[in-house]
């Protein structure tokens, strides 16, 4: 992304798809005042500090993510979140951040690449305009093995706001801004109690449940940053059917592919983190 923070559009070699094209720019100055703990703990932050599931030595497959922060009509920070569709193969009807793969026109993973192609993402999954996002920040790479992506978060300021929705339902079921109030409300806090043992943060959110690695980052970064509220660690829920039954298909294929069990790593979360 441009310093001004223009994206270029291209179309594809049979014209069936529209691509957008950016030369990264991290910018750390001019944020909003509530912002400037998130950019300070980002700066800081080491990778065991935000999970124990950290990347291979080689491998995995290069993914990113926007976890982009704006401000909503009524005046409050928040926090773009989708719901992925329940057609989707992996991780279906969950909430996350937008995001994906690298595509090899994104650029260089360890450079370029991964900014390009969180805004790509959040642009194809959304409609975001990318020209309207400050990119602030960009956490260690993290690994959820029970997909082995390579996860890069990219933290944005939303500047400019743009429509946003779903571009493909048969991808994204939904688009929602979440208000850091309730991410930091303590009733909305809970720890997710899975079958196969593992236990990590969720928030209960525009009548959502957030849970796995969108939740761990989440988590993290409210902690890291002195956002984080006290609220009562012991309070346990438990996934619903459906999604139990959807994360067991999510392993089922992670075994398939890699021939491993990535127990206890379920959804990629990244729990178990050090305080």
């Amino acid at each position: 992304m441009a310093e001004e923070g223009r994206g270029e559009q291209a179309t594809g070699e049979q014209g069936t798809a529209e691509r957008l094209r950016f030369e990264p720019v991290l910018r750390r100055d001019g944020l909003p005042k509530w912002l400037l703990p998130v950019r300070d703990a980002a700066e800081q932050i080491e990778p065991r500090q935000l999970s124990r599931f950290l990347p291979p030595a080689e491998g995995g497959r290069r993914s990113a993510v926007l976890v982009l922060f704006g401000t909503g009509a009524d005046g409050r920070p928040d926090l773009l979140l989708i719901e992925r569709a329940r057609s989707l193969r992996s991780h279906a009807g969950q909430p996350s951040f937008p995001g994906g793969a690298l595509d090899p026109e994104d650029g260089d993973p360890r450079g370029p690449g991964p900014v390009n192609a969180a805004l790509r993402e959040a642009w194809e999954e959304t409609g975001l305009d990318p020209s309207g996002v400050q990119v602030f920040g960009v956490l260690p790479d993290l690994y959820i093995p029970v997909s082995d992506f390579v996860v890069t978060p990219v933290l944005g300021w939303w500047r400019t706001p743009s429509p946003v929705g779903p571009v493909d339902p048969a991808e994204v079921a939904a688009v929602f801004r979440v208000p850091v109030d309730d991410l930091v409300d303590p009733d909305r806090r809970a720890r997710l109690r899975h079958p196969s043992g593992f236990r990590g943060p969720a928030f209960l959110v525009e009548g959502r449940l957030v849970w796995g690695f969108t939740a761990g980052v989440i988590d993290r970064l409210l902690h890291h940053s002195g956002l984080e509220r006290p609220w009562d660690t012991s309070r346990e829920i438990e996934l619903s059917d459906d999604a139990v039954v959807v994360a067991a298909e999510d392993r089922a294929r992670a075994r398939q592919r890699t021939g491993a069990d990535p127990a206890g790593a379920d959804e990629g979360t990244i729990s178990g983190h050090p305080a």
